[in-house]
């Protein structure tokens, strides 16, 4: 895939929805580029780290807004750099806009997975780690799909394979992922 310049392509969804593999996957094609994978942020806090509960307290949103800021700011360094950077993480609900409101630089792409709860649900239990606890895979689908602005590239990645899926958003990315400018 040949973008026309650097650019940063955001890649959310809920927990096992395929983010990690599928930012991989894509920043692989992408030369030069970085896969920006923003929980990196949350796991640095040694101390006092806080999760967020579906009913999150504004110390746990605090935190969450720390990590995300911090993930712009490196997405946009890596950018100015001329990097074409994909950004990896949990960005649900309002804070979707939230997120996307702090990135200045262009083109900006956005890419929301979201794949079935029961796919979600079997790809969870497939893998090595457990991301669900505080949260059920319903609940948190429930914010994407209730709480979560439809901005950008929604895809459906239910049937997809990893590769699959970078081949539709590679397909896709221009026609509607695009954020425009403020």
């Amino acid at each position: 895939m040949i973008l026309k310049e650097p650019s940063i392509i955001v890649i959310t969804g809920i927990m096992a929805s395929g983010k990690s593999t599928v930012a991989q996957l894509l920043a692989e094609q992408l030369n030069p580029s970085v896969h920006l994978r923003g929980d990196i942020f949350r796991k640095m806090i040694v101390n006092n780290r806080q999760e967020v509960h579906p009913d999150a307290s504004e110390d746990e949103l605090d935190q969450l807004r720390l990590r995300y800021q911090l993930t712009v700011q490196a997405a946009e360094m890596y950018h100015r750099a001329g990097f074409n950077v994909v950004v990896q993480d949990v960005i649900v609900g309002p804070m979707l806009t939230e997120f996307i409101a702090l990135l200045n630089h262009r083109p900006l792409y956005l890419v929301v997975l979201s794949p079935s709860t029961a796919a979600v649900a079997a790809r969870e239990a497939a893998r090595p780690k457990t991301g669900y606890g505080i949260w059920t895979v319903e609940g948190l689908d429930h914010v994407l799909q209730q709480e979560t602005a439809r901005i950008g590239m929604w895809l459906d990645s239910t049937e997809l394979s990893p590769e699959e899926t970078v081949l539709e958003i590679i397909a896709r990315l221009n026609d509607e992922a695009m954020i425009p400018s403020p």
